[in-house]
């Protein structure tokens, strides 16, 4: 198999869900597996005042009870927002721009009509503009730019 075509397939593998591809020609088979992402681990310091009190002591992290576990959401409340709170109508990636170099549709400061498109839902590879739906000026963006929303999340604040 020549290096182009070999190069083409494993581009097409890392730009898709396809976990696994292997294909069978005349000259021999080819088989490309692409490599699970490694999870992020982030840690929180410990404020100074408590670090001295705390004892050196490592323990290999156990598991939560079901009935234990809250999500980050449940977790942490948000702070309530003052005005009109425009929140996502599906599930989805947030964009806050058409395209990624472009500008943002709108930006906190911005006045913002009913109508206005103030971003992109991509679900299902289908690009849904979301209209503003009240008249006002931006206060604040919610998401974050290509991370995944719920339905019901906060977008955007309006007053």
């Amino acid at each position: 198999m020549d290096l182009r075509k070999l190069k083409t397939l494993i581009d097409l593998v890392s730009d898709s869900n396809v976990s696994e591809l292997e294909i069978t020609e005349a000259e021999g088979t080819v088989r490309i597996v692409k490599a699970q992402p490694q999870p992020i681990i982030q840690y929180a310091q410990m404020p100074a005042q408590f670090a001295s009190q705390a004892p050196m002591q490592y323990a290999a992290p156990q598991a939560m009870p079901a009935h234990a576990q809250v999500s980050a959401a449940e977790a942490a409340p948000a702070p309530e927002a003052q005005g009109h709170v425009l929140k996502s109508p599906m599930v989805g990636t947030f964009y806050r721009s058409s395209s990624p170099g472009a500008a943002p549709f709108v930006d906190v400061g911005d006045t913002v009509k009913v109508g206005q498109t103030l971003c992109i839902i991509e679900a299902m590879k289908i690009l849904n503009e979301i209209e503003c739906d009240k008249d006002g000026v931006i206060k604040a963006v919610l998401g974050e730019n290509g991370q995944a929303v719920e339905f019901g999340q906060p977008l955007f604040v309006i007053e």
